[in-house]
């Protein structure tokens, strides 16, 4: 059963005194990430539905047993509304060469979802339906089971339905001071 569970309101969480947005965020650039692909198809979206697709740094296992994970998404944006509504969700673990699909699917202001994907190799999910990036590290297909608001973010808590490990032995995408790297 989904649970939201509801933010105590920005009036009542006061910004800590001396840091701003912008030292809060340059501490957090401090910060290297994994970098995946979060993916959803919107049935809704017209006779054949859409896929839609979301570039996330903060994304993270959240237990073993269950297998949870949790990914943050800011409030209002394409992949809040529709994972609102559609329980079923990709994830793809982005690999150093994919950094170009990173980049693309990070553009504020874009125009189509279908446009980004469409030279994107890739395999719609048994389970989930979403798109799942070829050459990834791992693939998951998740269920929403909690979302938390936090900010102006929410945090979508799911287990993972299925795990894909293809064979290949590259390093992992990373975030670290605002621009994307690899190891080594």
């Amino acid at each position: 059963m989904l649970q939201t569970t509801p933010s105590p309101g920005p009036d009542l969480i006061p910004h800590a005194e001396g840091v701003s947005n912008e030292e809060f965020r340059t501490a957090m650039s401090r910060l290297a990430a994994g970098v995946v692909l979060v993916t959803a198809h919107d049935a809704e979206d017209g006779p054949r539905g859409e896929d839609v697709g979301m570039t996330a740094t903060a994304f993270m296992s959240v237990s073993l047993d269950p297998p949870l994970v949790l990914v943050s998404l800011r409030n209002g944006s394409r992949m809040d509304d529709l994972l609102a509504e559609q329980p079923l969700w990709g994830v793809s673990v982005l690999a150093e060469s994919q950094r170009q699909i990173a980049g693309r699917f990070a553009m504020k202001g874009r125009v189509s979802d279908r446009l980004l994907f469409a030279d994107v190799p890739s395999r719609r999910g048994e389970t989930s339906g979403a798109l799942l990036v070829d050459g990834a590290l791992a693939t998951l297909e998740c269920r929403t089971e909690q979302r938390v608001a936090a900010g102006d973010h929410t945090l979508v808590i799911a287990r993972v339905l299925t795990v894909g490990l293809p064979s290949g032995d590259t390093g992992p995408l990373l975030y670290f001071r605002g621009k994307y790297r690899h190891l080594g």
